[in-house]
């Protein structure tokens, strides 16, 4: 049955979102602080929620284009609503609680808010809340949806990744699903309980395993992780990172049973590559101002927070020099590990291009020669190869679109460099005026507007968003995109 699946896809997100909302009244009660945002989300939330998930079919199998509406709308319905605490409760503009909001369910970490101060405990715990729904949601779009709309981050995951289709989990999809959400849900547990042994207090503690698990970044500290001044919490962060960044479904085969197939798979090894070189490096490079226990934890950190698109920072990076910056610029274009709740452009993209120019030099010398693209030993189809193509095509076009709007809008070159590269990539805070210990308050109001879009396209695979504009999208047959079947042109 090809009916139903938007509605309920919608309405079934946003009744988790009143559900939550309603728990979070009753603790801002607790704590003498400000409800009303959280109820009048609530309200909201179940007014629409209610009527579309009772209207839609979770059984119902979507066309690919009620799939991509369902995705496309959900992901902009959650942070739309999600952004009424702010605006009510914490006093921001609608501008900047949507972009606070979107930030959050994106995993991406930008934020405008200069004075935390400002916000009580709840509104705060919120905050990160959402990026742990986000971090969590964007997984199970990536295995349970996006199988049927052949969007290229899913064909990569199977590409790259024992998944449903191919070498199944389990033996059925929605076993596969719940068994990655254990392994967040587990991740997330523990994580939290290294930081109380850590040192952080139970407030800390839950907030930063929520972000961190999602690869979000959002810190309830104005400072980040700076404001502990503790190397063990600092560590521990490393190694949640890392996992964060990982395939899920690979880490639980590793669990179960199959750990040869994580140490097996090619972006794995090149991710654990990537992260030595690149740690490395710029252990190298702070040895000048820093130990050595010091440069090779800031140096790592930062590494693996810039990778996975998390965004924390142990130190303010903002004040480095050219070479340490630079290090991190290139660590922006490449994103954590396909299937994981990293965001970017995805290290499986990287080695597919790599092997793909490889064959394209080598067919210079042996032009009728079969040179089919394997990763990982297996033949890469034609059709990855051309979503892979078009994928990068949009991301650097959004890319540089955005990099050119933000520097008419007042932005210096850097700031709108690293913001539009940390917004299309998940990654959160950039350099300059928009660095860690900074936020994206000061930018002009129609750059914040760009850069909602850029998180928003960068979150959903910016081909899954550019689709709604090819003229084939408005030509196809007019189904309406709620079940109720139309005419055709």
């Amino acid at each position: 049955m090809r009916r139903r699946f938007a509605p309920y896809i919608i309405g079934t997100g946003l009744l988790a979102l009143a559900a939550v909302s309603v728990v979070f009244v009753i603790y801002a009660l607790i704590l003498g602080e400000p409800a009303l945002g959280f109820g009048v989300t609530a309200v909201v939330a179940a007014l629409i929620g209610l009527p579309l998930a009772r209207f839609g079919n979770a059984r119902a199998e979507p066309s690919r284009r009620e799939g991509l509406f369902g995705v496309l709308l959900l992901w902009l319905a959650m942070p739309l609503v999600g952004a009424i605490p702010y605006a009510v409760s914490g006093g921001f503009s609608l501008l900047n609680a949507m972009f606070e909001s979107m930030s959050g369910f994106t995993a991406t970490g930008a934020t405008v808010l200069t004075d935390f101060t400002q916000l009580g405990d709840s509104l705060l715990l919120f905050r990160a809340l959402t990026q742990w729904f986000g971090g969590v949601g964007i997984i199970v779009l990536f295995i349970a949806v996006f199988p049927q709309l052949a969007v290229a981050g899913r064909q990569l995951f199977f590409t790259e990744a024992p998944g449903p289709t191919e070498d199944r989990l389990t033996p059925r999809l929605r076993n596969t699903v719940n068994a990655v959400l254990l392994i967040y849900l587990g991740l997330t547990a523990l994580c939290g309980l290294a930081y109380l042994l850590g040192g952080m207090g139970p407030f800390d503690a839950i907030a930063h395993a929520f972000t961190t698990v999602a690869a979000g970044g959002f810190s309830p500290n104005s400072l980040s992780f700076s404001e502990f001044q503790n190397p063990a919490l600092d560590w521990i962060a490393i190694a949640f990172m890392i996992l964060a960044g990982t395939n899920f479904a690979l880490q639980y085969r590793a669990i179960t049973g199959w750990p040869r197939d994580l140490l097996r798979d090619s972006e794995f090894r090149a991710y654990l590559i990537i992260i030595g070189l690149a740690g490395g490096a710029l252990t190298l490079l702070l040895l000048d101002n820093h130990t050595f226990w010091e440069a090779l934890r800031h140096g790592f950190f930062q590494v693996l927070s810039i990778l996975t698109t998390t965004g924390y920072a142990s130190t303010d990076y903002a004040l480095w020099d050219e070479r340490r910056q630079m290090v991190l610029l290139i660590l922006m274009f490449i994103g954590g590990s396909a299937g994981s709740a990293a965001g970017g452009v995805k290290i499986v993209r990287w080695l597919i291009i790599g092997r793909n120019t490889a064959r394209e030099v080598q067919r210079a010398l042996h032009p009728r020669a079969v040179m089919p693209v394997r990763v990982g030993g297996r033949i890469v189809p034609d059709e990855v190869l051309r979503a892979v193509a078009a994928f990068l095509t949009l991301y650097v076009g959004l890319f540089a679109v955005s990099v050119v709007v933000l520097v008419l809008f007042g932005a210096d070159f850097v700031t709108a460099f690293s913001a539009a590269i940390a917004a299309v990539g998940n990654i959160g805070p950039g350099l300059a005026s928009v660095g860690p210990m900074a936020s994206y308050a000061e930018l002009h109001p129609v750059s914040r507007g760009l850069l909602i879009f850029d998180m928003y396209a960068g979150r959903l695979e910016v081909v899954t968003v550019f689709v709604v504009f090819a003229s084939g999208w408005w030509r196809l047959p007019r189904r309406n995109l709620f079940g109720v079947q139309g005419r055709t042109r």
